[in-house]
């Protein structure tokens, strides 16, 4: 007969190697994934702390909730704790992503490189499509606005910032770039790289 996860608790607690391998292996897919999706750079040791913290605080552990919702209430002050030490201050979930936790000073150097490589490219393309390309997704300037400011047919507007999309694309890629490939997710690419 299987034994349910407090009594593997209580024998984990008590010294029982073989009764917290079981419970670890029952719910680390669960515990990883949480992880993987919230810090996925500290997923292996936020298990590893989430596991031991559940021996230490078992008397937390009420009957009248299942030992996944203690787990996941473990796991999530685990999080906070791990954020709080990463950017030693006080982590407020209800105000911060994950995206703005998540950034490390390496992630924030790759972020920049690649902002510089997209701005590298922009300026080795011929300026009026560098001018239609920034003043549209950076400025959010419409076709009849670019047609103005550029001196063109509202219709040229569109193949203008095609052929600007292909040229600079096709540059990133040269320069070994992480982008998607041509189409809504491009587009979003470009305006997420909006200079401050």
């Amino acid at each position: 007969m299987e034994r349910d996860d407090r009594e593997l608790l209580e024998s984990w607690r008590e010294g029982d190697a073989q009764a917290g391998n079981a419970l670890f292996a029952r719910h680390f897919d669960t515990v990883s994934g949480f992880f993987v999706r919230r810090a996925p750079d500290a997923v292996a040791d936020l298990v590893q702390t989430t596991f031991l913290a559940c021996v230490e605080s078992r008397d937390r552990f009420r009957a009248e909730s299942t030992f996944r919702s203690f787990l996941f209430g473990v796991a999530r002050i685990e999080l906070l704790a791990f954020y709080r030490k990463r950017r030693g201050k006080e982590v407020d979930f209800t105000v911060s992503s994950i995206a703005d936790l998540a950034r490390t000073p390496s992630s924030l150097v790759a972020a920049q490189a690649e902002v510089n490589r997209l701005h590298e490219a922009l300026a080795a393309i011929p300026a009026d499509l560098q001018m239609a390309l920034e003043l549209h997704y950076w400025e959010g300037l419409t076709g009849p606005e670019l047609a103005d400011v550029l001196e063109i047919p509202v219709g040229t507007v569109r193949s203008r910032l095609r052929r600007g999309r292909e040229q600079l694309h096709e540059r990133l890629k040269k320069a070994g770039a992480q982008i998607p490939g041509l189409g809504d997710d491009f587009e979003q690419h470009l305006r997420a790289r909006r200079p401050d």
